[in-house]
Order: structure tokens, then sequence, then C-alpha cells
């Protein structure tokens, strides 16, 4: 008898926890301090704990904005320190805080908690800057794999409910389709990170009624209505399995009027801004932090 969807998602999060954590030796920017603290938002779904990285020499007593930031692992990994190496990096070269939001994850919590928590996190975050010490009005989300699924998500909730308006939203490498067969989306590579099988034990466990895989809040490359969504950085990796549906993304939101930065960033796989190779993975890393400087007037 095959292991149900469940204990094939406690599998991999037992098998893939620690090495998710692993960062390529050239990406960890080790020479980059970290002012953290740890931060507790209640949610519709549960508290959500976050690490808070603190930029450094912030001029005189004019608050920085913030970068809300979501990990990858497939909706099924619980490892916010995979993105220690960037939210370092762009804190430090961005000059704002960043959020590291520790989000529910399945198969314990299927969606919708993670959206819930996502889109909760990031509203309390929009209107708590005096006591945070951050500017709520000057926010921008973003998040790699899964957690850039949940950024479009959260972006399109903020538009719908008018809570609050991010002033850029960065996809990297998202699954955006959660309704079309893993095995049809197709990679230049004989063997890439992502494997038809490991996406359906994903989306199995994370979306385990199929009806649900049609919603724009799982699948945002289904949506029919994005205008109005926030100015977005999308970046999609070449060899990817993921990359086809990013790329249309891109396209859709540039179709729907939103003003899009789109690149492709040639020979790489899925998560390279974690596993490299390294010079890629700066280079889409520094794009991030010029374009959040750019929309984030840090």
């Amino acid at each position: 008898m095959p292991f149900s969807p469940r204990l094939q998602a406690r599998g991999i999060q037992l098998l893939l926890g620690r090495v998710m954590a692993r960062v390529h030796k050239d990406l960890r920017f080790t020479d980059i301090p970290a002012y953290t603290e740890t931060l507790r938002v209640e949610t519709g779904a549960g508290p959500v704990k976050c690490t808070v990285y603190r930029p450094t020499g912030t001029a005189g007593d004019t608050p920085a904005p913030v970068y809300v930031n979501f990990h990858g692992g497939g909706f099924v990994v619980a490892r916010p320190e995979q993105d220690d190496h960037l939210c370092r990096c762009i804190a430090a070269t961005a000059g704002c805080v960043v959020v590291n939001v520790d989000y529910a994850v399945a198969p314990q919590q299927p969606y919708p908690a993670a959206v819930t928590q996502a889109y909760d996190v990031t509203a309390w975050i929009a209107g708590n800057g005096a006591a945070g010490g951050w500017d709520g009005s000057r926010l921008a989300v973003g998040g790699h794999s899964a957690g850039g699924n949940l950024t479009a998500a959260v972006c399109r909730l903020a538009r719908d409910r008018g809570a609050f308006t991010p002033r850029l939203q960065i996809i990297d490498s998202a699954p955006l389709d959660q309704r079309a067969d893993p095995a049809t989306k197709r990679s230049l590579v004989a063997k890439p990170l992502l494997s038809p099988q490991l996406m359906r034990i994903f989306t199995a466990a994370y979306v385990p009624d199929p009806a649900d895989r049609d919603h724009p809040l799982v699948s945002p490359a289904l949506a029919d209505d994005l205008a109005g969504l926030p100015p977005a950085l999308v970046i999609t990796a070449e060899n990817d399995r993921l990359r086809d549906e990013g790329d249309a993304y891109a396209k859709a939101l540039e179709a729907a009027g939103v003003q899009v930065t789109h690149r492709v960033f040639e020979g790489v796989d899925h998560y390279f801004t974690h596993v490299g190779p390294a010079p890629s993975g700066r280079a889409a890393i520094d794009l991030m932090a010029s374009s959040l400087r750019a929309a984030l007037g840090s």
C-alpha cells in the first residue's frame, strides 16, 4: 500500500529540513553581521514567529522602510533560517528592515493557513511601524519558491482589501500553477532539482482538495484579474521546471498594466539564490536589493 500524501510530506520534512537550511558557501555573506530580534504576531491562523533584521547606519530619526520575506520549501519545510543570508544582505545593502516570516506549513496546517498568516503578518507590519521601528507605509513583500507564491497571494489580498499597498513584490522561482500536472512542466536539463513526484507531494499536502488548486490564491497564474497589483520583480531560472509559469505570469502582469521587471537567469536551476552557482545567486540578490532601494526610497 502506498504511503498517504500526509505521511509522504512528513517524510520530506524530515529528509529535506536540514538540507534546505544549507546555503552555498560563497552565498553565506559571512562578512555581513546580523542585527536581529524575534517578533511574535497573532493571526487568524495562529501566532507566527518572525525574525527581524535591522539595517545599520539609518540616518537620523527617519524610520527605515520594511521588507517582508517568505522562505521556500514547497509549503512543507519550515526552515526560515534558509533565507538568513538573503535577509542579512538585503537589510545591509537595501537599507531596510527585513522581517523573515516563519509561516505555517503542511501537512500539519494546509491551505489556507499559510496564506492567512502571510497576509495577517504583513498587514500587522504595515500598521505597526511606530511600535516596530520601521516605516509601514514604505513596505515591500517577496519570497522564494513557495514563498513567491505566498507573495502573490498577499499582494492580491492587499489589493482587494485595501488595508495597505506594497510598493514592490518580489517573486523568485515560484510555483504559480498548482493545477497542472508537474510532469508537464519541462526543464532544459535531464535531472532538474524539482522532480514531478516531489512536486506532487508538495501540492497534495498543501492543497489536499483538488478543487482548491484553481483558486487564484493558490494558482496566481490562473487568475484573469491582475490589474491593480503592485509593481513586480519576477525572477526565473532557465533550467527550472517552474520557469514557464513564472515567465507567463510576468507577461500576464505586464499585459494587465502592472509595472514588471522580469529577469531570466541563464544556465541555472531552481533555488539558485541558495544553492548556487554563486555568481548568479549574488547577481539575483543584488537585483532584489537594488529593486527594493528604488521602490522604497531607502
